[in-house]
Order: C-alpha cells, then structure tokens, then sequence
C-alpha cells in the first residue's frame, strides 16, 4: 500500500499493488526519456502525451517506486488506462504547488475517471 505522506501513489494492475514515487532519480529519467529541455517541459508534455510518453514516466515512477521494469513492460500491465493516469497525478501531486496553485503536470486537467 501506497504512503501519501512520502509522496507514494499506489497502482492496482492485474490484481497486483505496485508503488510508484516521484525522486529525482525518476525526474531525470522523464526528463531524459521524453527528450526534454528541463523540467519545466514536463507539464506540457504529458497533456498531449502517445501512450509511449506515459510508458517512459510510469516506469520512471515504478523505479523510483521500487519496481524493476522497463516503459514496454509498461505497455503490458494489465490495468484500466484512467487508473494508471490518476497513478500517475497521484505520484505528481507530491510536487509543491506552484504559485496560483498549480501542482504537477496534470494541473487543471480532468481526472479521467468519470465517477
């Protein structure tokens, strides 16, 4: 089970729980895999991200999380696409928020759950 306060979000697949963690090992390995500048492109990227942008940034967090697994391993969980997206918010929402109250890159988006 996922530790909010250590900024730990939890992903259920396959009827398994894995841990995904923002460090800043993970960050690096965002930043680096989807081709970035810096960290501030992050945000814009994942709003208009290909399903292998997601792969890369949900193993980076895995990793940091604890899981050995690469972003084709990824591909292959088996698991609903808005549980691994809310995952995904859930493992940024431990980033501070920034001025206006803007916090991680899916600020100001819709959840994808829809109830």
């Amino acid at each position: 089970m996922a530790n909010r306060i250590r900024g730990e979000a939890e992903l259920i697949a396959g009827g398994k729980s894995y841990r995904l963690l923002l460090t800043l090992g993970a960050l690096a390995e965002i930043e680096d895999g989807l081709g970035l500048g810096n960290l501030a492109d992050i945000g814009a990227r994942l709003k208009a991200a290909r399903a292998g942008d997601l792969a890369i940034v949900v193993a980076a967090l895995l990793r940091g999380g604890g899981h050995e697994i690469a972003p084709g391993e990824v591909l292959r969980l088996p698991c609903d696409l808005g549980a691994l997206v809310d995952a995904v918010r859930a493992a940024f929402a431990a980033i501070p928020a920034e001025e206006g109250g803007a916090r991680g890159p899916f600020a100001g988006t819709p959840s994808s759950r829809t109830g």
